[in-house]
């Protein structure tokens, strides 16, 4: 089994991206054994949440609600004062919530900002940028180019690396979006709308084999 553009089209894909993303995702699946009804819509589903359909191709951090800082963050933000100092400042941001963290180094190395989520799977952080620096290049080379997991080629294969190292075909298999979305995402974050593309996704490769 494999995704066609037809399944993108009824998905919601973006028109201006469907190619990209059949000539790019298409042909990588079955390389990961990601080729059966259960594991095409699982991997997808949770690609297309991370990447809003695969319109974010680098995490923005660009919020301008000290509320919703506080509820994507509430350990890091306690008051509306504290959030209120972090709105429409991404790169002071990014730097604060991801120092000292995934490898990053503190806030005064701009690590945070500099490895922030790019990707369909939202690669974090320094460490895990080196790791699939080495596993898609056999070299360092994201950590002076990071914005190269930004461009779908690379990404995805980030993504399916991820994929592959958690297992997550053997949990797309029981057909367990709670334990797939933990095993991506380290908590549910996002789940209801992971869901959603779940069933989008099986809708769509049902309706072609039927």
């Amino acid at each position: 089994m494999e995704i066609t553009l037809k399944n993108l089209q009824e998905v919601g894909i973006r028109q201006s991206l469907q190619n990209n993303v059949l000539t790019n995702v298409g042909p990588a699946l079955p390389l990961y054994h990601i080729d059966t009804f259960l594991r095409i819509a699982h991997f997808m589903a949770q690609v297309c949440h991370e990447s809003d359909g695969f319109t974010i191709g680098t995490e923005s951090l660009s919020y301008t609600r000290p509320a919703r800082l506080m509820m994507v963050w509430p350990k890091r933000f306690a008051t509306i004062e504290f959030a209120q100092q972090y709105i429409n400042d991404a790169k002071k941001l990014a730097n604060y919530v991801y120092a000292n963290r995934m490898g990053n180094g503190g806030v005064e190395t701009n690590d945070g900002y500099t490895f922030r989520g790019r990707g369909p799977m939202q690669t974090t952080g320094r460490e895990n940028y080196a790791r699939m620096s080495n596993k898609i290049f056999n070299d360092d080379r994201l950590l002076t180019n990071p914005d190269l997991l930004s461009d779908l080629q690379y990404g995805i294969k980030a993504a399916l690396t991820e994929w592959k190292e958690s297992n997550c075909n053997a949990m797309a298999d029981t057909d367990d979006i709670h334990k797939v979305t933990v095993c991506i995402n380290g908590g549910t974050t996002g789940l209801h709308e992971r869901k959603i593309w779940l069933d989008k996704w099986k809708h769509s490769l049902q309706a072609k084999t039927a």
